[in-house]
């Protein structure tokens, strides 16, 4: 078979990138071929099924990686030009800062998966399902897609199928092997936007738990970024979106990071000593079970009392001194977890790491193969959760598309 560019991978990236290169070159055979029976698997289940297509606030630190995704960001449509005038579809928001992301205004992400599939069928965007590209191959200033049965011979590729994360909905990885294999150079690789893994004894009476605080990734001392919502206390782990926008840092700080939780960040210290020692005077004749009772959860107040005074619950609050007060204000504010490890990939909603900025162009073409282009989380950039990664997949689509596309015509590059 021939076409003129293959996008390698039916997902938001890819997506995006068929939609503006048929745009562009209306006349030329586009093809998405994908591994999987259908396109779109792992967005339908994005956002838990609502897709979360971006967010009102867009900033340099919501992105990390040596890719530079704002500045490509900023240089392509917004959601209201790529989704509401472009696409058709209706979009809504929530309000400024972490909570505003757009959503599709039916909140299902199969809605833009249909809308998708529509203005691909429209512009002759053909799909091949069941084609897992193993090989990457030149011959005659072509390029040659080999699955295990078949290949197709194209003037420009497009790769856009993603790392590791979301190991179900087809993104094993395998590309970016076959890419080392190639000559690319890839960041180190692990799981972002999950949970971190801490040592099982630590969260012993912990499962469960779910409480509204800050939460830093801190390293030699030094706190490297902070994070506030709700903490997910789980077996084996801790996660909730404040914990899952500080898993990128595990690539770096592997064996050196520590989360440091405070459960009541709106109060100081001092004034939760104080506010403690007032506790201890009311309820001298009660069990120190109960020294936390209307601050948090029962098993987190008994978790904090236990692990910090170590005392049996039994015991009068009266008997707790001032030297422990203090002990227990301390765990309140800064209550430790060694991190051990990442969650797998299965339970990782993004790729930490991917190809370096050094081997692509500012148009996300390969400095190695002319002709290859790269968007989507097969390069080297990470958002937050929130909307963010979906914006940088439809952004670096849409770049990487339009320069293809450009090329293929022989136009300005």
């Amino acid at each position: 078979m021939y076409a003129d560019i293959v996008v390698i991978g039916g997902g938001a990236s890819g997506y995006a990138a068929a939609v503006v290169s048929a745009e562009i070159c209306p006349n030329a055979e586009i093809v998405i071929v994908e591994r999987l029976s259908r396109t779109g698997k792992k967005l339908i289940a994005t956002g838990n099924g609502k897709c979360n297509l971006s967010n009102r606030s867009l900033k340099s630190e919501n992105y990390h990686g040596s890719v530079d995704a704002m500045k490509i960001i900023d240089k392509t449509p917004d959601y209201n030009d790529f989704f509401v005038r472009g696409m058709d579809i209706m979009c809504i928001s929530g309000s400024e800062g972490r909570e505003g992301g757009i959503y599709p205004h039916s909140n299902s992400s199969t809605t833009v998966v249909n809308a998708f599939r529509l203005k691909l069928k429209y512009l002759g965007v053909k799909e091949i399902c069941g084609f897992e590209v193993k090989a990457i191959s030149q011959k005659n200033g072509k390029y040659i897609l080999s699955s295990e049965k078949d290949e197709i011979i194209c003037r420009k590729v497009i790769i856009a199928c993603g790392g590791y994360a979301g190991t179900s909905f087809g993104t094993d990885g395998s590309m970016l092997r076959i890419l080392k294999n190639m000559g690319y150079k890839t960041a180190k690789i692990c799981p972002a936007v999950a949970p971190l893994k801490v040592s099982p004894n630590r969260l012993k009476g912990l499962k469960g738990v779910r409480a509204k605080g800050s939460v830093s990734a801190v390293s030699d001392g030094k706190i490297l970024k902070t994070e506030i919502g709700e903490i997910q206390f789980n077996e084996n782990n801790i996660s909730g979106i404040c914990v899952f926008n500080l898993a990128y840092l595990f690539q770096k700080y592997e064996g050196k990071m520590i989360l440091r939780a405070d459960l009541l960040p709106e109060m100081n210290e001092s004034d939760l000593i104080y506010y403690l020692e007032r506790i201890r005077e009311k309820r001298a004749e009660y069990s120190i079970e109960e020294l936390l009772t209307g601050i948090f959860a029962k098993n987190l107040s008994v978790y904090l009392v236990k692990n910090t005074l170590c005392k049996p619950m039994t015991e009068k609050i009266n008997n707790v001194d001032e030297n422990e007060i203090k002990r227990l204000a301390r765990a309140v504010k800064c209550l430790e977890f060694e991190v051990t490890g990442c969650s797998p990939w299965q339970n990782a909603q993004a790729t930490c790491g991917g190809i370096l900025s050094e081997c692509v162009t500012e148009y996300l073409e390969s400095k190695l193969h002319k002709g290859i282009y790269f968007c989507g989380e097969i390069l080297d950039t990470v958002g937050d959760c929130g909307g963010y990664n979906l914006q940088w997949a439809w952004s670096s689509g849409i770049w990487a598309g339009k320069h293809c596309a450009e090329s293929l015509k022989g136009g300005k590059k």
